[in-house]
């Protein structure tokens, strides 16, 4: 990380055993690189903004924060310049790490200035859900046996399109999908995201295709 020759370094407090304490409780690799980063957008606007340490921090500095974070004069983890305003659900992401960072002191008996319950988050506006017309779908699905001139391929991209169009899986899960995870009923068992297990099901039109 870069740092400014006048700037006063500081760092989160027990933020190494919080870290750990994510990785013991099996949260998934992705939760602990952007809690870790987020943790560290904190750490330098408490170094590069108000200067002040850890332990004097108020419920003034909370709402400070939420405006820099809403500023396009922040930095980003790694102390660089942000190109881009950060939108409403990416504000309550970090807000929501700082909040669970807090917790953990809370429940280890460390001292924290201010309790979890004062960090809250934004409101959100709720997307209205865009669902396409059923041609335009099956569209999508004949588009390789269409555009694709290697028939295998075209297969595979056929049988890939109908699976996530009936299950309504993670690309993610799409890929990394075994044969042993599909039923004679078409049934699919799934480890999705945060270790959370749960069973999908193919269509007859997807069965035929697989």
């Amino acid at each position: 990380m870069v740092y400014n020759k006048n700037m006063v370094k500081i760092h989160l407090p027990h933020l190494d055993d919080y870290l750990l304490d994510i990785k013991a409780n099996n949260l998934s690799e992705e939760t602990f690189y952007n809690y870790e980063r987020d943790l560290k957008t904190f750490e330098l606007f408490l170094s590069n903004d108000i200067k002040k340490p850890f332990n004097k921090i108020d419920k003034k500095d909370i709402l400070r924060f939420k405006a820099y974070l809403s500023s396009t004069d922040r930095k980003t983890a790694n102390n660089q310049a942000s190109e881009n305003k950060l939108g409403s659900y990416s504000i309550n992401r970090i807000l929501s790490a700082f909040r669970s960072y807090l917790k953990f002191l809370e429940d280890m008996d460390y001292n924290s200035p201010i309790s979890p319950a004062a960090i809250k988050l934004l409101k959100t506006e709720k997307k209205s859900a865009r669902v396409p017309e059923f041609e335009d779908v099956l569209k999508i699905l004949e588009a390789p046996m269409k555009y694709e001139k290697d028939e295998r391929i075209a297969l595979r991209n056929k049988a890939m399109l109908e699976t996530l169009f009936a299950t309504g899986m993670r690309i993610s899960e799409l890929l990394s999908l075994k044969v042993n995870q599909i039923d004679q009923n078409g049934r699919i068992y799934i480890l999705g995201k945060g270790k959370k297990q749960r069973f999908v099901y193919l269509t007859p039109r997807a069965i035929v295709h697989i």
